[in-house]
């Protein structure tokens, strides 16, 4: 996972009040976000499937199994 996501520079597109209506970031920025993101789902999935896990097998074992076929 990404230490941190950088700090953002945003830039703000307004309407003619001056009310903030988009925003707009480097690719950089964005793309960071994205993976960020990505890393967040990862973690989340994996909380997921170990709250769910009903057996664990040791590696090794698991290991010698799937190699045998």
């Amino acid at each position: 996972m990404q230490n941190t996501v950088e700090k953002i520079n945003p830039e703000y597109i307004v309407n003619t009040k001056g009310n903030k209506k988009a925003v707009v970031l480097s690719l950089k920025e964005y793309e960071n976000i994205l993976a960020s993101i990505e890393d967040l789902e990862d973690a989340n999935d994996l909380l997921r499937a170990e709250r769910e896990a009903t057996s664990f097998m040791p590696y090794d074992e698991f290991r010698e199994t799937w190699v045998k076929g």
